[in-house]
C-alpha cells in the first residue's frame, strides 16, 4: 500500500503510532472512525477503506455502504419494498409466482394472508419444489 503515491509513507506511520490505529481496531463502528493525524484529510473515502480493510476487513462492507450513500445516495444500498399484490397482479397462469427462498424468510404465509384477504383461497395452488 505504501508504494501508491496516495499512501507513501503510511507504514512508518502506522509503526510509530500503532496505538492510533489501534483505536479504530477496537472500535465497535470502526467504519466510522476517522484515520489518525493527517491521514484524515490526506486520504479520500475510498482510500480510507483501503486502510480499514487492513485493519478490520469484517467492517468493510459497512464501509461500502457508506461510500455507496456517500457518492450516489442511500436508495442504493436500501432493498425495495416487496409489494406482493402487485407481484400477484402481474402474474398469471403461464407466469406463475415463483418464491426463492433464503434463510429467514417465510413468504408463505404472508401470501396465505394476502389470499385470505383479497378471497382468492380457492384460486392458489402452493407446490413445494425442495
Amino acid at each position: 500500500m505504501s508504494q501508491m503515491e496516495a499512501f507513501k509513507g503510511i507504514d512508518l506511520y502506522f509503526i510509530e503510532f500503532h496505538k492510533k490505529f489501534k483505536k479504530i481496531f477496537d472500535a465497535v463502528d470502526a467504519h466510522e472512525e476517522k484515520m489518525p493525524g493527517e491521514w484524515e484529510d490526506k486520504l479520500n473515502s475510498f482510500q480510507k477503506m483501503v486502510v480499514l480493510k487492513s485493519i478490520r476487513a469484517d467492517k468493510i462492507t459497512a464501509a461500502i455502504q457508506n461510500f455507496i450513500t456517500e457518492k450516489i445516495g442511500k436508495e442504493f444500498i436500501e432493498p425495495p419494498t416487496f409489494d406482493l399484490m402487485a407481484c400477484y397482479n402481474d402474474s398469471t397462469n403461464v407466469s406463475p409466482l415463483i418464491f426463492v427462498l433464503s434463510a429467514g424468510t417465510d413468504p408463505v404465509s404472508d401470501f396465505k394472508k394476502l389470499a385470505d384477504e383479497s378471497g382468492m383461497n380457492e384460486k392458489i395452488d402452493l407446490v413445494s419444489l425442495g
